[in-house]
């Protein structure tokens, strides 16, 4: 439930505020991209006196092209005094990539001192809270069902364009309500943005079945170099000649994990991807008894207890190991 106090905060802040910037993660996912895009959406309704901004370090992933206003998306913000920023499903500051560019925009008190409002919405379980209100449930399987409670909350109507962006991220953060996330908060949410004149069929013929060939390319390479871990994990790596190669961007990584994590008896999955002179780690379970959220704090990431990641300063080298096992005849003769 949400605090009645804390929504009726969000409402003031939007109404006083002269611009209002909606921010996600770098190399965002259907997630960040739909509860970015969903909201600012439903706010250009309703405050068609102040401009809505939708920033992200990285461009969306081609495959949410469909979603109205991605091609507005800009790459930069410059907090001004006046501003509500609004930052969306991201755990820390360094995952949006404007920390150091804005270091005091992620300081409660210091935004504050600039004149600027901070609100945080976010459903991962581990992260800090940066913003001066702060609406994290992890008990959510998106930040897009928050932000849906968020807008019934203030009694702000969702359009069928909002609805399609919003049912996007709920879709791509359950795996297409396949996971073992899939709640009936979420079937109730998905049912609600049914309603309001979602797109399904776009979310599917987008997200599902429009895979390019630099894609595949892609993920192939993540097949080929798959290798089983003692701990009884499937592990892959893609460097940044990987990416040159197939012709992809980093994005299309985007669903080669399921792959790793469909392969039978396995603990968890895991795929390093390189770029920008950094690692990215991101793990995935099935399993009730195993949390990659645990995994991921150890290079101070973080994520859910089935599907987490991390980020590393430095490159991927490839190591090969060998040993001798010597057969049942020289180890009785021996």
């Amino acid at each position: 439930m949400l605090n009645v106090n804390q929504t009726s905060q969000v409402l003031t802040q939007m109404e006083r505020s002269k611009r209002i910037v909606c921010v996600c993660h770098d190399n965002p996912d259907g997630d960040a991209v739909g509860s970015m895009l969903g909201l600012s959406l439903v706010l250009k309704e309703n405050f068609s006196d102040k401009e809505i901004i939708a920033a992200c370090k990285d461009q969306a992933p081609a495959s949410f092209k469909f979603i109205k206003d991605v091609s507005l998306i800009k790459n930069i913000i410059n907090p001004q005094s006046g501003d509500l920023v609004i930052i969306l499903d991201s755990a820390e500051p360094k995952l949006v990539n404007f920390h150091e560019a804005h270091p005091r925009l992620f300081s409660p008190d210091l935004a504050k001192e600039d004149g600027i409002s901070t609100i945080k919405i976010d459903h991962h379980p581990v992260g800090t809270e940066f913003g001066q209100l702060n609406f994290l449930d992890s008990e959510a399987a998106s930040t897009c069902e928050i932000v849906v409670d968020i807008l019934d909350a203030i009694n702000f109507d969702i359009n069928s364009d909002a609805a399609t962006a919003l049912l996007t991220g709920i879709y791509t953060d359950t795996g297409s309500l396949m996971h073992s996330n899939t709640s009936q908060r979420v079937y109730r949410t998905c049912a609600r943005l049914l309603r309001a004149g979602a797109d399904q069929k776009s979310i599917i013929e987008n997200v599902y079945r429009t895979t390019k060939p630099s894609s595949l390319r892609l993920w192939g390479k993540v097949l080929e170099k798959i290798s089983i871990t003692p701990e009884g994990g499937a592990v892959s790596a893609v460097t940044m000649s990987d990416f040159r190669s197939t012709g992809s961007h980093f994005s299309e990584l985007n669903g080669a994990i399921d792959y790793l994590n469909s392969i039978p008896g396995m603990r968890f999955s895991m795929i390093l991807s390189e770029r920008d002179g950094k690692v990215k780690g991101s793990l995935r379970t099935l399993r009730d008894d195993v949390d990659v959220s645990a995994m991921a704090q150890k290079f101070s990431g973080g994520g859910h207890k089935k599907a987490a990641g991390f980020t590393l300063d430095g490159t991927l080298e490839e190591e090969r190991r060998w040993k001798v096992v010597p057969n049942d005849a020289s180890a009785s003769s021996g």
